[in-house]
């Protein structure tokens, strides 16, 4: 199989994030990539190539317009208010606030795009979105090409961004792109199979009205679990798209026996859908 992967990744390295009350180096480093990619070489799972360089036109299928063209100002408006340290939202339009009013100052336009405060910029994170974003589309290209499968080996992730906003890491939806973009090749089902442990939020929040993409979670628990609200079984899909949302929330310390047979009913409804490409998203 081949991967698809960029060293470009490595520009996005957030010095810190905020968790369980302390700021602590950033978990969510260039070292997760580069370990992936090493047991690639080391189990021989085949050539590892650099990405094609794509236009945005994807993205804007998943994604709002604005928010895309927000992604790549992040960094200059930053820095054009003074500060040089890590950019990272810290309020947000919640209950009772307005937001349907987008603002004009980088503090607020961050927190206006984002659903928490995991989504750091740095200098080099736009340069590395792109890149993972580029990953993404070449492996589906691989595939639609002949390949019978790709490893897509992004980083940042993307299964929490949604459709106008980012957070838990994530900032474009790789796997939602891709799903897309295999359904604007002619692909008539797309199914997206996330085996991440946190729910992908985003990925349910951009087809949750859809029927020409089923989307199956199997992850923690959102009662007890981040994203925390998002993720319940009996989020099926609405409109065109109810039945074609399936979440398989699990407790913490659930077992191999139980978590698998959970993936085995997920297949068998992703048969049962009989999708022309399957999207294998973890994370």
């Amino acid at each position: 199989m081949k991967t698809v992967f960029s060293p470009l990744h490595a520009g996005h390295a957030g010095n810190f994030e905020l968790i369980s009350g302390a700021i602590v180096p950033a978990f969510e480093k260039p070292s997760r990539a580069e370990f992936i990619k090493v047991r690639v070489e080391s189990e021989k799972l085949g050539p590892i190539l650099p990405p094609e360089t794509h236009d945005l036109a994807a993205a804007r299928r998943v994604h709002t317009s604005d928010y895309i063209d927000f992604l790549p100002t992040i960094w200059p408006l930053w820095e054009a208010s003074g500060r040089t340290g890590s950019a990272i939202p810290f309020t947000w339009p919640t209950r009772g606030l307005r937001g349907d009013v987008r603002p004009s100052t980088i503090d607020a336009l961050l927190g206006f795009y984002s659903f928490d405060g995991g989504a750091t910029f740095v200098k080099g994170t736009w340069e590395a979105i792109k890149s993972s974003y580029d990953v993404a589309l070449t492996a589906g290209a691989l595939v639609k090409d002949g390949e019978i499968s790709a490893f897509a080996l992004c980083r940042p992730p993307g299964h929490h961004a949604g459709a106008a906003f980012m957070g838990g890491y994530c900032y474009i939806n790789n796997a939602a792109v891709a799903a897309q973009w295999f359904r604007d090749q002619g692909a008539k089902r797309v199914s997206i199979l996330d085996v991440d442990y946190h729910h992908g939020n985003g990925t349910q929040e951009i087809f949750y009205g859809r029927g020409d993409v089923q989307v199956l979670n199997l992850h923690g628990d959102p009662m007890t679990e981040y994203p925390f609200f998002l993720g319940h079984a009996d989020e099926r899909g609405s409109g065109p798209g109810e039945g074609f949302n399936v979440n398989y929330p699990m407790p913490f310390g659930t077992a191999w026996d139980a978590w698998n047979a959970s993936l085995e009913d997920a297949c068998a409804k992703l048969a049962a859908y009989a999708p022309e490409v399957v999207v294998v998203s973890l994370g």
